[in-house]
């Protein structure tokens, strides 16, 4: 069901609600509020954004920097309609997702709502609530393995930055709460709009919601000093011969004995580490460089642009030419 408020005469709502709580992230909240206040501003909206925090009793909330942030409306009373309903994470979401009250007022508005969301961990407090029952979700990558503990009966995935499924969106960490609000906003109001905000923002428009929260470029390299020199070879050879085969010789391994290795330090095998790496850097020759799509998927050790095409498609969710499209900083390859 679509809501829509009535506010004032000729002018039509969409009510979002934030629920924060003590230990509450600040870039959760204001990632989702400041992008909405830019979609408000950015042109005359037929249905433009209310935007309300919600807070235990109203009170003001204490983040884990120290810093204070009041202004909140009072979760036990606020009634609904809500178009949106969405619960902030933070390093209190498990004194959150324990206390009775937040968690059943929590259930109470999303019963309420159109659509139910939650950045970072702010997804224990929709499990807590049975709202994820069922639901394939996302989270923090660094808190998957203990939501996943926790909530048996949810289906927890730590790579995407975001997941829609059906009314229910979960976002990773920290800043995926700007690609998931501005996807939001697309759903809303229109892809001209949400690259008008994603300017604003100074971001890329943007992110599919299933590429990593994790890349190898950003990770901290292989503890076992095997494994890192193998990827140090993966990284380096991108184009040349990585099957599992070669790589062992690489190792002066048996291919079993390096894949236990893979398993054990990285979570996935050579194979699947290999396939991230060449996916990854295509990612980025795509965005930084006018390579051909021949010369992309060449670079990259793909047989052939369709090869690229197939693989790039099954894990980002979107075609090379779409994401260089919305992406690039083209500068001479």
């Amino acid at each position: 069901m679509h809501v829509l408020l009535d506010y004032a005469v000729g002018v039509r709502e969409r009510l979002v609600v934030v629920v924060g709580y003590d230990g509450a992230e600040l870039i959760d909240i204001a990632s989702v509020t400041t992008s909405l206040g830019m979609a408000n501003s950015a042109g005359s909206l037929e249905e433009p954004y209310r935007i309300k925090l919600l807070t235990p009793g109203g009170r003001p909330i204490r983040l884990p920097t120290g810093l204070v942030l009041g202004g909140g409306d009072a979760l036990e009373r606020v009634t609904g309609p809500f178009d949106t309903v969405l619960v902030s994470g933070g390093l209190g979401h498990r004194a959150a997702a324990a206390d009775p009250l937040i968690v059943a007022h929590v259930r109470r508005v999303a019963r309420d709502s159109r659509r139910v969301a939650s950045v970072c961990t702010g997804a224990a407090v929709l499990a807590a609530a049975g709202l994820l029952d069922g639901h394939r979700v996302t989270t923090h990558w660094r808190y998957a393995r203990d939501l996943a503990a926790r909530h048996p009966e949810v289906q927890v995935d730590p790579a995407p930055i975001y997941i829609r499924d059906g009314a229910l969106v979960t976002s990773a960490g920290v800043t995926s709460a700007l690609d998931l609000t501005v996807a939001l906003i697309e759903e809303d109001h229109g892809a001209e709009l949400a690259r008008l905000v994603a300017r604003e923002l100074v971001i890329y428009l943007q992110r599919p919601g299933n590429q990593t929260q994790m890349s190898m470029f950003t990770t901290a390299p292989p503890g076992n000093d095997v494994v890192r020199r193998v990827a140090d070879h993966v990284g380096s050879n991108l184009s040349g011969d990585l099957s599992t085969a070669a790589l062992s010789a690489v190792a002066g391994l048996s291919a079993r004995h390096l894949t236990r290795l893979f398993l054990a330090e990285l979570d996935q095998t050579p194979g699947q580490y290999v396939r991230q790496a060449r996916l990854e850097a295509a990612a980025h020759l795509l965005a930084g460089t006018s390579l051909t799509m021949p010369a992309v998927a060449a670079r990259c050790g793909f047989g052939s642009a369709e090869t690229l095409r197939q693989a790039f498609t099954a894990k980002y969710g979107v075609a090379p030419s779409h994401y260089r499209r919305t992406h690039s900083r083209s500068r001479p390859g």
